[in-house]
């Protein structure tokens, strides 16, 4: 496998992390990963809850209350501050949701940590570079769906800021969490990564040339091969980092993914306004059934759910419910998955699992 450049940064192994929130992909699998020659990547959602809401205003709240406390800049550099005694001055990267509240204010919180690439999704970051002109040396890497997105992101960087994208995430209908498009569009062959890579790739080639890495789906060395013949650079994997001991989510977590079944993994309703690929549970049994546990917006974390409405619509806070997930509640908790996590049978070092992508499954 070849490394790869995102801007000044150089990847050993051409590998991103996804970045998984709530609490998913913080300091221990992020660390690991660069530290095995990946980049790792750190997720900026709900950074309030981090070691315990040691860095929010308990006072205000027993959960972390609103946007700033949520997005909390302090938890943010607590976990990159971790990360590092990992990983030390190896690059590093945010995952932001442009969907978030506080956009700006977390991007500018990433930069300021210390930080060397920002990846941004969850709708289209037409302005990411407007928060970043003061740290000429951050690498910027949006997340798109289709080349038309890729279009608008580069003539608006261009417009505004004379400047390009570092290097683009592909993310096909196949990835764990939000979708780039509509119910139908998942379902539907056009809509495949495989069909979407050659446009994107084309797109690039209008504007230049930076890196694409592709992500929905990959997940092991045959799917990296595979796209990479078809003209990508990398990739980016979320779910198999999830069956890793370094991962940061609680073993409870791990053991939903690893019972699932291949008819449990669905396409799921959500707040923020995108399907969402995740593991049918109890949680998703009781919001069908109009019974789910209460929903009251504290952390006013995502602005197309209007400060609740669309939690109220689907029947779950977001939010409240990825904090359970991330506990190990399998009883109330949301867990996103990709199409494959099915696939999931063992949990194993970041490092074994680098052996196996790199030189293939000897089992």
């Amino acid at each position: 496998m070849q490394s790869v450049k995102i801007g000044k940064y150089e990847i050993k192994y051409p590998i991103i992390q996804g970045g998984m929130g709530l609490g998913i992909s913080w300091d221990k699998l992020a660390g690991n990963v660069s530290l095995n020659g990946g980049l790792g990547v750190i997720s900026s959602v709900g950074t309030g809850y981090y070691e315990n809401r040691a860095h929010i205003d308990k006072e205000l709240n027993a959960k972390p209350f609103g946007s700033e406390n949520f997005y909390s800049t302090k938890g943010l550099r607590a976990v990159i501050a971790n990360a590092r005694k990992i990983c030390g001055d190896l690059p590093l990267a945010a995952n932001i949701m442009y969907a978030a509240n506080d956009y700006a204010r977390v991007v500018k919180d990433a930069c300021e940590a210390g930080f060397n690439i920002i990846i941004s999704g969850a709708g289209l970051p037409t302005n990411l570079p407007e928060f970043t002109q003061n740290f000429k040396d951050v690498a910027l890497v949006p997340i798109v769906s289709s080349a038309k997105a890729l279009k608008i992101i580069c003539k608006r960087w261009m417009q505004r800021y004379e400047r390009l994208p570092d290097a683009v995430v592909l993310e096909g209908p196949l990835s764990g969490g939000h979708q780039g498009f509509t119910y139908e569009q998942c379902l539907d062959p056009a809509y495949q990564l495989e069909n979407l890579i050659k446009p994107v790739k084309d797109e690039i080639a209008q504007w230049g040339s930076f890196p694409l890495f592709v992500a929905g789906g990959i997940w092991d060395k045959n799917d990296i091969d595979k796209v990479i013949s078809l003209g990508a650079n990398g990739v980016q994997m979320g779910t198999r980092f999830i069956g890793t001991h370094e991962c940061d989510a609680s073993l409870g977590f791990k053991e939903v993914l690893i019972n699932a079944k291949k008819e449990d993994i669905e396409l799921i309703k959500s707040p923020v306004g995108y399907p969402a690929r995740g593991i049918r549970t109890n949680l998703l049994n009781l919001v069908d059934k109009r019974q789910g546990p209460k929903i009251q917006c504290i952390s006013n974390c995502v602005s197309p759910c209007g400060r609740g409405k669309e939690a109220k619509m689907v029947g779950y806070c977001i939010a409240d419910r990825l904090f359970d997930a991330f506990s190990g509640k399998k009883e109330s908790g949301l867990f996103f998955s990709g199409a494959n996590g099915y696939r999931l049978n063992e949990i194993i070092s970041v490092k074994e699992l680098f052996k196996k992508l790199i030189e293939g499954e000897n089992d």
